[in-house]
């Protein structure tokens, strides 16, 4: 019989949406080795939205220390040795970290997703894959140590003060979230767009909420939405923390957003997201358990591009351009819009 696993150190530190997908694998993991000691290396920001997560030791690592924050790792790991290090990161500084990580086994990517030299700091590889979600992937490490995973779950580390906080924010009724900002301003949609959706939900009788953090590129493009609503819109940019958020997001009946974190923090909290999409493939990054109320246009600004389709390509090949996000027409996400309300039975918020 295999000895059984005691230590797991999860190495994931970025970005908020990628650290969702890998909780519901480290919580099968959890389910499948109850008795193993798991510790998770995550950045800093993603901290703050995973802090408590049941049975999970966060070590943070603050890329912003610079050399002072590998130093800090190797002291925290020293006399110590995991029985496996599962590396589900192929970016370099996170390929650097692991380095710091003392481990009998070290799990990283399959060779086909393998760059940035990391297969020089792994002993072990999960399965290659056709074309899986960023989820399906990180599903793969918690598989390769006898983990089973099916439809995906989540247990949110979010307290009850956080749900309380998130409901004296939100008004009565049922709330439409729109997030608007993407890490990349070309991800975004056009603050009059946003504001048509805004407008409609609203004549639908839904209370409209914008979201987001505090940077001047949030706040720019809320402001920018509320300007060109004709509707009146509460605007919650930079007013909550993330586990707040996560809270709001889990009280509304209906988010919207680009390619960023809270579509994807909403579905760990089973609120349905309209997706839209232009750079990346939906079927690699979308919302994992909303697909189908994805609104894109990769595909034939890929083909367009590339003069290949997303099968022909290497996955998760990305296309290029400041202006793609304009191509997304409104009334197309409006029929969206209407179409998950009929489907997902949204009534009035009791």
């Amino acid at each position: 019989m295999p000895q059984a696993i005691r230590s797991i150190c999860i190495l994931r530190l970025s970005a908020i949406g990628d650290v969702c997908h890998a909780v519901s694998a480290v919580q099968a993991i959890q389910r499948a080795h109850p008795q193993a000691k798991i510790t998770w290396v995550i950045g800093k920001v993603e901290a703050m939205l995973l802090a408590d997560l049941p049975g999970v030791e966060l070590v943070v690592f603050d890329k912003k220390q610079g050399k002072a924050a590998f130093k800090a790792l190797k002291a925290k790991f020293k006399g110590q040795q995991f029985d496996v290090l599962l590396h589900m990161q192929v970016a370099l500084r996170a390929n650097l970290v692991a380095r710091m990580i003392p481990a009998k086994r070290k799990i990283g990517f399959d060779k086909s997703r393998s760059k940035e030299l990391h297969s020089l700091f792994i002993n072990d590889r999960i399965a290659k894959q056709e074309s899986p979600h960023v989820l399906e992937g990180f599903q793969h490490f918690a598989r390769a140590i006898g983990a089973e995973c099916g439809e995906p779950s989540w247990q949110m580390p979010v307290t009850e003060q956080h749900q309380q906080q998130a409901r004296a924010l939100l008004p009565e009724g049922k709330v439409f979230v729109i997030s608007p900002a993407a890490s990349k301003a070309e991800r975004n949609w056009l603050p009059e767009r946003y504001a048509a959706l805004a407008d409609h939900a609203s004549d639908q009788g839904f209370q409209v909420v914008i979201t987001g953090g505090p940077t001047a590129l949030e706040q720019e493009l809320a402001a920018a939405i509320c300007q060109h609503a004709q509707s009146e819109l509460l605007n919650l940019v930079g007013k909550t923390d993330l586990k707040t958020l996560l809270c709001v997001l889990q009280q509304a009946q209906l988010v919207l957003a680009p390619d960023t974190g809270p579509a994807h923090m909403a579905v760990t909290v089973g609120t349905p997201v309209i997706g839209l999409y232009a750079h990346s493939n939906p079927a690699r990054t979308g919302p994992y358990l909303f697909q189908q109320y994805v609104v894109e246009v990769y595909h034939s600004n890929l083909l367009a591009q590339k003069g290949k389709t997303a099968a022909q390509l290497p996955w998760g090949t990305r296309v290029k351009g400041a202006d793609l996000m304009a191509q997304i027409d409104v009334d197309e996400v409006i029929a969206m819009f209407n179409r998950v309300v009929k489907e997902q039975g949204i009534t009035n918020h009791e």
